[in-house]
């Protein structure tokens, strides 16, 4: 079979099919010899029109129809080495080429990640160790100052139960947390497999959650949805996280919520734009933790969305039924 490999100029393919994954798919793949950016479509016109296959990963370029059918007339399938697809995707479904995504995969250290920062933020532990810095011990954790309930019976919102959201839930039904949960799109059947008895308003969760997580749907129904009418109602030691997508925050508005409550917290591994701007206000308040985008991203992790690729494309070249696809009407809910 015919493939090739697919990233935009500095992306990141080799940090994600390295150790090993690139130089197997090399050896099992007629694959093109260079990786296919947006500057050398038409250096290697003549090998793509045979590809029948694509392997990615962050950094896909986000091909129109009229390139796909200029450039990848054969092309059967795409395997997308990390989470979201949806910036790419729709121009390849409407040609009826399959898409398979490590999502679900994705979703297991993503979801790991944000149960440590709700632990995290429950506790204040990153105030605390700012006030740590410059302070002594006896007045930075004096009765006064630990106004963070921890996880005993504390109110946790989750905002969206798709993957990462449904294993979020998962993993903190292991803790003493009372879970609040805002989906308006979960069947009962689920709501039954999560052990969910009822969901709630996005007013309630941000009224009566002490830590609330973002893992909504990303499309453009939901940009700008978190606003300042939710922010303002957190609680005024209250902690908003962001694993998800950060066009769906209105960030000043946040910025704003945080400026009038300092006890208020945000962590976020997303921003919009992203990177964040240099003059974001986000940047400047000592209340706010920002990572990098490093949620689902540590090296052998990376290893693991390829590894899961390398397995649908097994699947795939033998007929058989493809595990990780995505659908078009998957992409309606989908982050």
């Amino acid at each position: 079979m015919n493939g090739c490999f697919v990233c935009k100029e500095g992306g990141r393919l080799r940090y994600t099919y390295g150790n090993g994954r690139y130089e197997t798919l090399c050896e099992r793949l007629d694959m093109c010899p260079d990786i296919i950016t947006e500057n050398n479509l038409e250096q290697h016109r003549a090998a793509l029109r045979s590809v029948d296959v694509i392997f990615c990963t962050w950094d896909m370029v986000p091909f129109s129809a009229s390139q796909l059918a200029a450039y990848f007339p054969s092309l059967k399938a795409v395997f997308y080495a990390a989470g979201s697809v949806q910036y790419f995707a729709r121009p390849f479904m409407a040609r009826g080429i399959r898409i398979s995504s490590a999502w679900q995969t994705m979703a297991r250290p993503v979801a790991e990640f944000t149960v440590a920062m709700i632990t995290l933020a429950n506790k204040g532990a990153l105030p605390a160790m700012r006030r740590y810095q410059t302070e002594s011990m006896a007045e930075s954790n004096k009765p006064t100052r630990l106004v963070y309930p921890g996880t005993y019976q504390t109110a946790v919102g989750i905002l969206g139960a798709g993957a990462i959201g449904s294993l979020v839930i998962r993993m903190l039904q292991a803790y003493p947390v009372d879970l609040m949960v805002y989906d308006p799109f979960i069947s009962r059947e689920k709501m039954d497999r999560l052990n969910l008895t009822r969901t709630y308003s996005l007013e309630d969760v941000f009224s009566s959650c002490q830590t609330i997580s973002n893992h909504i749907a990303n499309n453009p129904q939901t940009v700008g949805m978190l606003h300042y009418g939710l922010f303002a109602r957190m609680k005024k030691h209250a902690a908003f996280i962001n694993t998800g997508r950060g066009a769906q925050v209105v960030e000043a508005d946040l910025a704003r919520a945080l400026r009038e409550e300092p006890l208020r917290q945000a962590y976020l591994d997303v921003t919009w734009p992203e990177p964040i701007a240099p003059d974001s206000e986000l940047r400047q308040l000592p209340n706010v933790f920002i990572t990098p985008h490093i949620a689902g991203y540590a090296a052998q992790e990376v290893n693991e969305l390829a590894d899961s690729m390398i397995e649908e494309y097994d699947r795939f070249s033998k007929g058989l039924p493809l595990a990780r696809e995505v659908t078009p009407s998957m992409l309606e809910h989908m982050a």
